[in-house]
């Protein structure tokens, strides 16, 4: 008798979502010192928003999206433009980014403008993306 559902596919799927998503964090923190980490990053989390949409459908995947794909983008885009409002106050062209370090003892954590701007790309892409995706396997079904 079948059932119509691939229950190893589904659980593999629900599984492999977390780990896209972990690898796509870890590709967005690597890729701020390399070219194209929010880029990249927001691919990875997009493959693994479709993937769970194949598996469990639209509603569900676009229901483990934050924000939704509209909120998600402009969240991003958002972030981007904030991240060259420190070098306008410092009066230098917009997006020159900055570096600083945050220090607690004798650790130091090194911050850049950078990172968000690699992070709004990322959440950009991601939630324009996904809703691209996402809208189209709707209107295939």
């Amino acid at each position: 008798m079948n059932t119509g559902r691939a229950i190893v596919l589904e659980t593999t799927v629900s599984f492999l979502y977390w780990i896209m998503l972990a690898a796509a964090v870890w590709l967005l923190l690597r890729g701020h010192n390399a070219p194209g980490g929010g880029f990249v990053a927001a691919l990875v989390a997009v493959a693994a928003t479709v993937a769970h949409a194949l598996v469990r459908g639209t509603a569900a995947a676009r229901a483990r999206l934050p924000l939704g794909p509209l909120s998600l983008s402009a969240l991003g885009l958002a972030l981007v433009e904030r991240s060259g409002q420190p070098a306008l106050a410092l009066g230098q062209p917009f997006l020159t980014h900055l570096w600083g370090e945050l220090g607690a003892g004798a650790v130091a954590l090194k911050l850049s403008t950078v990172m968000l701007f690699d992070l709004g790309v990322a959440l950009c892409v991601w939630g324009a993306l996904s809703g691209f995706c996402l809208r189209l396997l709707g209107s295939m079904r």
